[in-house]
């Protein structure tokens, strides 16, 4: 099967009657890991952009998607490249959190100024859509935006909104590609399903999508922009098998308050789902997403249930902690934290999935979660993963129907990977 031709085709054999046991799909992404990796340096869509002279934008007037995570590899911000290499840069525009990634979650984004007298509009405000009147000032919109590599994280839905402008105004969409930080988690999670489409939730790929900006802006393309004029400046020195924390010299600058490394992005996705629940993420501690808690828990008791399903890499200690801000500011918690013990093995998914099992059982009056709760099921793409919850259906049979849904994905959604 030819890997060009199919998104997953290195996880399952064509014409295959039964699906993969999760062992066995481990042990084949073992054997891949174990291939040699490029020693080429890492150069992002930017450096590359940048090392040809930003000869695809000559003489053209150019918007800027970014905010201070777009970065070159020498650290500069990607604007100031551009400005110092000539580039006619009109504006930025900036996603959720800001241009300097600083604001809460869900908290509405202003315009600003930066370099003195370049405007930042935003894209998190009155409207999530590019303003049409703007993209008829320019000639190009780039879009240079780290990513963590879960459908969730909003900078995928900008994204695409982006993408309906330009196609809409009859302006090119180019794509500065930059590292998925957690590429090498495999693909999981339940598929979007009509109707539960938000923000939150707007692109029908995997939860863990195991893509790159790029490769998604391409079947956005191929699926809704047939019209869009798409540009993707793809990355040299990529390699699907390295977190990005493991290129020497790649400098992962947090793109939202929360996300402060590597290692929460990667735990992120088994923790994000308490976004939609009574129960704190860890927002407002020094340690988002890693550790989860609520007054009402028994931080013990709780460690001990997960510590039963005996999940691949990762470790469960009771913790107690009072959140500066977010939910129950200002309250003592207890919970759990997270210490991944092997990034090869851990499977943020199915640890998510324990998490809720664990708090359902333990307290099903406290999870909000009985009588329906839309921001949860957008988040998860679909009411289904909520429903097993409730009904306590075992960890195993859950992650069988997420690998379902991710091999059927696979069969009907060819996607040209732009990495090996």
């Amino acid at each position: 099967m030819d890997i060009e031709s199919s998104f997953f085709s290195p996880l399952f054999f064509a014409g295959a009657k039964r699906f993969f046991s999760f062992s066995l799909l481990l042990f084949l992404l073992s054997l891949i890991s174990a291939s040699p990796v490029s020693a080429e340096p890492l150069l992002c869509g930017i450096d590359r952009l940048e090392a040809s002279g930003f000869s695809e934008l000559s003489g053209l007037k150019v918007g800027l998607i970014t905010n201070v995570a777009g970065v070159s590899r020498k650290a500069e911000p990607d604007y100031a490249v551009m400005l110092r290499s000539g580039v006619r840069l009109k504006f930025i525009m900036a996603p959720e959190h800001g241009f300097s990634a600083d604001i809460e979650a869900g908290k509405s984004v202003g315009g600003s100024v930066v370099h003195d007298t370049l405007p930042v509009f935003s894209l998190y405000g009155t409207s999530k859509k590019p303003d049409i009147r703007q993209l008829k000032s320019i000639d190009i919109l780039l879009f240079d935006l780290q990513d963590i590599g879960s459908r969730c994280y909003t900078y995928i839905s900008t994204m695409k909104n982006a993408m309906q402008a330009c196609e809409e105004s009859g302006i090119p969409f180019m794509v500065l590609d930059r590292p998925n930080p957690v590429i090498p988690l495999s693909p999981s999670g339940f598929m979007l399903v009509p109707g539960y489409e938000s923000f939150v939730g707007d692109v029908d790929i995997p939860f863990i999508h195991s893509m790159t900006v790029g490769e998604i802006a391409s079947l956005l393309k191929e699926q809704k922009y047939k019209r869009l004029d798409l540009r993707v400046i793809s990355m040299s020195g990529y390699n699907r098998r390295l977190f990005a924390d493991e290129y020497p010299g790649f400098r992962f600058i947090s793109p939202s308050p929360n996300i402060r490394s590597v290692e929460t992005a990667i735990v992120y996705p088994a923790t994000v789902f308490l976004e939609a629940t009574p129960i704190s993420e860890g927002r407002g501690t020094d340690a988002p997403f890693m550790q989860l808690g609520a007054p009402f828990i028994n931080g013990r008791e709780l460690a001990a249930l997960l510590r039963q399903y005996k999940l691949p890499g990762v470790l469960f200690d009771a913790v107690v902690f009072q959140p500066a801000s977010s939910k129950f500011k200002g309250e003592r918690c207890e919970g759990v934290k997270l210490s991944v013990t092997d990034r090869k093995t851990f499977i943020p998914f199915k640890t998510g999935a324990a998490i809720l099992l664990a708090l359902q059982h333990l307290y099903p009056e406290k999870t909000g979660l009985q009588k329906g709760n839309i921001f949860f099921d957008r988040l998860a793409g679909s009411p289904l993963f909520r429903e097993m919850i409730c009904k306590q259906v075992p960890l195993d049979d859950i992650m069988v129907e997420s690998l379902r849904q991710i091999e059927q994905f696979s069969r009907t959604t060819p996607v040209k990977l732009l990495y090996q």
